[in-house]
């Protein structure tokens, strides 16, 4: 039953904003990682044959920060649309899609390159949280049951579309790209290099609208930790029983490696791009019993935490250029040239910066000041965006 207007509160979710602060800061290790390990010009840390433990997790538990942020943001989605007609809410995602695809396409890829001559347009997580944020705004309209099983579907179906592949440069290849297929291409003296192909973020965000539904005012909460319990552990089974029948899932199949533990990384290494049903099953899960076991007063270390978590786009769009920055003196320190770091491919992929970067134990140190850093920001637009909702646009930073 539809609650009243006045009946519905527009107090904040602790538990969510929690674990949505949680990712944003485990997704700046990534990026730290990125700009300053001197193995991520080399190899891909979850490459099984060069890769150490400690280098393989510091990736992998970065696995979990896209797929939260995109089911958290149809689960916010969801809340809203308590407070607004269908028609509002529509608008809301739509014009918010566009205004996250626009940041991507101007302002993320310059922040990401420092090359204002755009060689390359990066398409990655906020262009597909724009672009699922847009079919969202037309999926709203349909039941409930039915944005759920279209949701299903698209997480559970889309690696049936594994094998195909469109050859060529054209418009047709690049479209599939678009849609399943993670690839580069060049546009002339330009590039375009899509990261995040769609089909499976729009069902993960379409799943995490459904899930609003267990947040909402007149929805028992020892009902909603059973259900979260249940639904956790429940994706982590799926995700241990079909990876174990290594069949269907991911197109990369695990396999044996030259000890066990290796062959447990073996296990865990699924596919983000696009993610696959398992790589969203092995995350989704742990992100349910989280939440099943934050429903408690915070303290004042997670209260700290949950500030990144109201204040995401913010948080965002200021770490890539803050990382970006402090490269410049890592260049300058391992004897490149600050120039090195104008960068016309994504940072990892730019031969000038051969023989570059620093060992883990100081991309960790990096990561704790960036957040350090970020944290008095982030704490006073925090505190500006909760003193002024009335101003409409902060909804969209």
């Amino acid at each position: 039953m539809a609650l009243p207007k006045a009946a519905i509160t527009t107090k904040r979710i602790q538990s969510i904003d929690l674990l949505r602060g949680t990712i944003m800061i485990i997704m700046a290790l990534d990026h730290v990682r990125d700009y300053f390990h001197n193995s991520a010009f080399v190899f891909d840390p979850t490459d099984l044959t060069q890769t150490s433990g400690i280098l393989f997790f510091t990736r992998w538990i970065t696995h979990f920060c896209a797929p939260l942020f995109t089911f958290l943001a149809g689960t916010s989605a969801y809340l809203v649309g308590t407070r607004k007609s269908k028609k509002e809410l529509s608008f809301f995602l739509l014009t918010r899609g566009l205004w996250l695809v626009f940041l991507e396409y101007a302002v993320i890829t310059l922040l990401w390159t420092f090359n204002p001559q755009y060689p390359v347009f990066l398409i990655q997580v906020i262009w597909s949280l724009g672009v699922s944020m847009i079919f969202l705004s037309a999926l709203i309209y349909l039941p409930w049951g039915a944005i759920l099983a279209i949701g299903l579907i698209l997480i559970a179906g889309h690696n049936l579309l594994d094998t195909v592949h469109v050859p060529g440069q054209g418009g047709p290849s690049i479209f599939w790209a678009f849609l399943h297929e993670q690839r580069f291409f060049p546009l002339g003296s330009r590039g375009i290099f899509v990261g995040y192909p769609i089909i499976p973020w729009i069902g993960i965000m379409a799943t995490g609208y459904c899930f609003g539904r267990l947040y909402t005012p007149s929805f028992d909460a020892a009902t909603r930790k059973k259900l979260l319990l249940y639904l956790g552990f429940g994706a982590i089974t799926l995700f241990i029983v079909i990876r174990a029948i290594n069949i269907y899932g991911d197109p990369a199949h695990w396999a044996v490696q030259r000890t066990s533990f290796f062959t447990f990384l073996s296990f865990l290494n699924t596919t983000k791009y696009p993610p696959s049903l398992l790589y969203t099953l092995m995350t989704l899960g742990p992100a349910c019993l989280f939440l099943a076991f934050t429903e408690k007063p915070l303290n004042g270390f997670t209260e700290k935490i949950t500030i990144f978590g109201r204040v995401p786009m913010f948080f965002y769009l200021l770490h890539i250029p803050l990382i970006h920055l402090m490269a410049f003196i890592g260049a300058a320190i391992c004897g490149h040239s600050w120039s090195d770091m104008i960068l016309t491919n994504w940072v990892s992929a730019s031969p000038a910066l051969a023989g570059y970067g620093f060992n883990l134990g100081i991309v960790y140190l990096l990561w704790v000041l960036v957040i350090l850093a970020l944290y008095p920001l982030c704490k006073r637009y925090d505190a500006y965006k909760r003193a002024h909702k009335e101003n409409q646009w902060l909804s969209y930073i």
